[in-house]
């Protein structure tokens, strides 16, 4: 957390205080502590203990929050040596004492002037996944919103499992043939610049020689010789020792085939990811936005593509030389195709009633120091190594639904389709079952969250009935709340395959049908088989609304149209061809009115609906 970000938290207990009002300021990386008191100290423990084994944040010493009120107590500087100590009062899972002096930033601290006392700010770095988890008297905690949770021994086991995967990880592997001088000390002086944004942590360096000793600690050597993680940072010549391994090709795909449709890079990490992000920016750029001082506008959340390509670099698999692809396919979707694979536990495949293709989200860190590095690009840290960001802007309508292709047992492609998950098909998809959805939840209209949710359940299994994998949206994604409602009215459903931390579930059988033919074959006979496409596709929509929809006083003509164009649409792109299609559907209707295999109501707003006893030795195409 930025020392910024600090002063304006104490500008705001200032104010609080002086007005006599609260406001709950600490956040999953903020701690609030008084320390007048043993228990005090006791709490502080395990709130850096939370914040080690989470991502980090900033203790502030000297204020008490009770009641609702600020007060400022004070730091006590004879307190300092005891301060010194809290780095050595954690241990591993065998209770043996760690020195987290490079984590526990005690020689970081500052003590400020507020109010006439003092208070101290003690900021604490996240530990690298593979030295996660640490305990404090017998118990290790991790950072959840604003509280400090005491991790299940399911949990613990299931970190020791990825730490002993990571120890072995490639990103710390010696390069064949590379040796010190190998490394530039002005790419890795840029890197400490980027380190330093917010806080100083680091000298930058005269020459390489004299920077050993941090290039050791932060594992770009190892004895002595640059590692694959240092050659990516700062290494020179780099394609001669590591190949594709520090390459990404990026391609547009459209219509109009240009020398700038594609882009070769290969570079170090920083200069790589930065390239990438342009190309990308470069392509996805839809416009110049009025209202944010003429700042350009893209059609995918920035955020979530700098991550996006942050992740394709930080998390791939380093043991193969293969390089990464970043395809633009403009106004459609961005695939990022990587060397990688998913764990076993990651990959959910079922082959039931129900093909079911879901990633769960477990984080993975493939390369934890060189995704610590890359984050250093802007500080921002995303969590789940993306899954939780795809799927969070996903649920705020900023993007379609995510998936993966699984090429390999080697070879990954992320696909994040332009849009939104709640578009137009969705919503007429949700409107032509408001009847059964009014009867589930007993006349509650559903929020724009929980009809998000919905949608979000049905294309993840059209998408899995392709082969493509989508992200389990589960409570662990912070949508618990939502979940549970739709679980409540039988919305959704949960079924076997998952596990009680990652539950997957399905969306109530009949919100997926959309085939009425066997029905409609037994009302009308040979007469339907012999209708056209078009015929058929009315007469299911109508049936479709006689029996799911709410209104049944008002389906006309219009939604009857539009209730098939979005089901075979996403949205209008050619008003024209929409227009037309509705005429058609009109013309259709009149011709099964005519005909007798639909019914219009007399009187008031029409309406129409199946003929339950139409006479099957009629047809349409019956002369008068």
């Amino acid at each position: 957390m930025a020392i910024k970000v600090v002063e304006e938290v104490l500008s705001k207990i200032e104010t609080l205080i002086q007005q006599d009002e609260f406001q709950h300021l600490e956040t999953e990386k903020l701690e609030i502590k008084d320390l007048s008191s043993g228990e005090d100290w006791k709490e502080l423990y395990r709130s850096i203990c939370a914040f080690l084994n989470s991502q980090g944040g900033i203790v502030i010493i000297g204020i008490l929050e009770r009641d609702k009120k600020y007060r400022v107590t004070g730091f006590n500087p004879n307190l300092e040596d005891k301060l010194k100590e809290i780095p050595k009062y954690f241990t591993d899972e065998l209770k043996n004492t760690l020195d987290l002096t490079e984590y526990v930033r005690v020689d970081l601290a500052e003590v400020r002037e507020m109010m006439g006392k003092r208070v101290c700010i003690l900021p604490v770095e996240k530990l690298p996944e593979d030295k996660k988890f640490v305990f404090y008297k017998g118990n290790a905690f991790q950072r959840k919103l604003t509280g400090d949770h005491r991790l299940t021994i399911d949990e613990v086991k299931r970190q020791q499992e990825l730490r002993d995967e990571i120890i072995s990880t490639r990103e710390l592997g010696i390069v064949e043939g590379a040796s010190l001088d190998t490394l530039d000390v002005d790419k890795l002086n840029e890197y400490i610049q980027r380190l330093n944004q917010g806080v100083k942590v680091e000298t930058l360096k005269a020459d390489i020689d004299s920077a050993q000793s941090f290039l050791e600690r932060k594992k770009f050597l190892v004895s002595s010789k640059p590692t694959l993680l240092g050659m990516l940072v700062c290494g020179d010549h780099l394609y001669d020792f590591i190949e594709g391994r520090c390459q990404v090709d990026c391609f547009v795909v459209g219509p109009v085939q240009i020398a700038e449709n594609k882009k070769v890079f290969k570079d170090n990490i920083i200069q790589l990811l930065e390239k990438c992000i342009g190309f990308v920016f470069n392509n996805i750029a839809t416009g110049i936005s009025s209202d944010r001082g003429g700042s350009t506008t893209f059609q995918y959340p920035e955020r979530l593509i700098r991550e996006t390509v942050n992740n394709a670099l930080a998390h791939r698999d380093y043991t193969s030389s293969k390089f990464v692809n970043i395809t633009i396919f403009p106004g459609k979707s961005i695939e990022v195709r990587n060397p990688g694979s998913f764990r076993a536990e990651q990959v959910l495949r079922l082959d039931k009633t129900v093909p079911i293709r879901r990633i769960i989200p477990i984080p993975r860190p493939h390369n934890p120091r060189l995704a610590d590095v890359l984050k250093s690009f802007d500080r921002w840290e995303g969590k789940g190594w993306g899954m939780a960001s795809l799927t969070n802007e996903a649920l705020e309508n900023r993007i379609d639904l995510p998936y993966y292709h699984l090429f390999s047992q080697e070879d990954i492609g992320l696909v994040i389709p332009a849009g939104k998950i709640l578009d137009d098909e969705s919503e007429s998809w949700l409107k032509s079952f408001d009847g059964f959805i009014f009867k589930k939840t007993n006349g509650h209209e559903l929020t724009i969250d929980q009809k998000t949710a919905l949608a979000y359940f049905r294309k993840s299994e059209l998408y899995n009935r392709d082969e493509k994998y989508t992200i389990a949206l589960t409570p662990d994604n912070n949508h618990f709340s939502v979940i549970n409602e739709l679980k409540t009215w039988g919305l959704i459903q949960r079924i076997e395959g998952g596990d009680d931390l990652y539950p997957i579930y399905i969306i109530d059988r009949e919100l997926l049908k959309t085939d009425f033919t066997n029905e409609l074959r037994g009302i009308y006979g040979g007469a339907f088989d012999i209708l056209g496409s078009d015929y058929k596709k009315t007469l299911n929509m109508v049936y479709h609304l006689n029996h799911y929809g709410l209104d049944q006083r008002s389906i006309n003509a219009a939604q009857i149209g539009d209730y098939i164009f979005y089901s075979e649409n996403k949205k209008i792109e050619d008003v024209k061809g929409y227009n037309d299609y509705k005429r058609k559907i009109r013309n259709i209707i009149n011709g099964l009115t005519k005909k007798a295999y639909i019914l219009k109501s007399e009187g008031g707003r029409p309406s129409y609906s199946i003929n339950k006893n139409f006479s099957r030795t009629k047809s349409l195409f019956d002369s008068e």
